[in-house]
């Protein structure tokens, strides 16, 4: 099976990423200011060397900062007469302390610096060595892929494979899933269950204690709490019921990265002011668990919805469910989140 991708500005998924520490907005929309993880990567590169003049020529400039643990510009080259190119910044290492990239090489004579300089990845690696780094999407219908078979696991495996990042799925259901992506078996499994809330009789809190012994994931997509609210099923402890479901995780896997998904947004605008409010508590949720040295970052799948203000029509297949665009954006955001801890 062959995925098809929606294209779409890249900065409505790079902007909902709470690898960065600014929150997204969309004005009154904005469910509230997101917080880092274990391994921001937002710390700046460091500069290195000016190109010196050769023969008269004026020399080249630094490589400029790195941000967001991205390569860091090649120096610009000296200018007529053979001054050498500056080398490219060295790129810092993201909080939570990865060693400085290396500066870029330099340039020949007139041209600008060589090679720019690689930005610092997250201390904390998830991931192993070798072999596939097992990631486990743990949620409701959206994760099980309601509507479109594969949800967002499909085109997630897709820009891994394209990323050549070695990735699996694992959990106990493998429904709602396609043989093939990209000529690449599709890993089917999953824990995304239709109808279940976050506690309850169908509630995945009670997952927990078999699912992460069982499969050992190395990374928890959640996505979770969309039926709580269309349930109107006490909301104001929602919040409250997802930090426990958070302490089960870690409880039984201290060494676990969770991604924690703001959950997107309904059709429904009376529906989506109680979303908002669930959404607005996670960053506590996180900034607190963050602070005991646990591992998990968030991401805003709320807003990336938002931003196109069609996206009632153009990302949903009905009031709850993504169509095959919805889940391919969803796609984007897990993706931009992860691949700094996925080899």
């Amino acid at each position: 099976m062959h995925v098809h991708r929606l294209k779409f500005s890249s900065s409505a998924v790079l902007s909902c990423v709470v690898l960065l520490v600014a929150a997204c907005s969309d004005g009154a929309d904005s469910p509230g200011t997101t917080t880092g993880g274990t391994a921001s990567t937002t710390s700046a590169g460091s500069t290195s060397g000016s190109g010196t003049a050769a023969g008269g020529g004026s020399p080249g400039s630094s490589g400029s900062s790195a941000t967001s643990g991205g390569a860091a510009n090649a120096g610009g080259g000296g200018t007529a007469g053979g001054g050498t190119g500056g080398a490219g910044g060295a790129g810092s290492g993201g909080m939570g302390g990865a060693s400085d990239g290396a500066g870029g090489t330099a340039g020949n004579g007139g041209d600008a610096g060589g090679s720019a300089g690689e930005g610092g990845g997250p201390a904390f690696q998830p991931c192993p060595a070798s072999g596939s780094c097992k990631i486990m999407p743990f949620g409701d219908s959206i994760t099980q892929g309601f509507n479109v078979a594969g949800g967002y696991r499909a085109p997630l495996f897709h820009l891994a494979l394209e990323a050549n990042r070695d990735i699996t799925f694992v959990g106990s259901a493998n429904d709602y899933s396609v043989p093939m992506v990209d000529g690449v078996t599709f890993p089917r499994n999953h824990e995304g269950h239709g109808g279940w809330t976050i506690e309850g009789n169908n509630g995945i809190a009670q997952l927990v204690g078999t699912s992460i012994p069982n499969y050992k994931p190395n990374i928890i997509t959640l996505m979770i709490g969309t039926n709580d609210i269309n349930g109107n099923i006490n909301l104001a402890d929602a919040p409250n019921r997802l930090g426990k479901l958070l302490d089960s995780i870690f409880m039984r896997d201290p060494n676990i990265l969770v991604v924690l998904a703001q959950i997107v947004p309904t059709r429904t605008d009376a529906t989506n002011n109680a979303v908002k409010a669930y959404n607005a508590a996670m960053p506590d949720l996180v900034s607190t668990r963050v602070s005991k040295g646990q591992h998990i970052v968030l991401v805003d799948m709320y807003t990336a919805f938002t931003n196109d203000p069609n996206y009632k029509q153009s990302l949903f297949a009905d009031n709850l469910h993504p169509n095959q665009a919805g889940y391919n954006r969803m796609a984007d955001v897990w993706f931009q989140a992860l691949s700094p801890y996925l080899r």
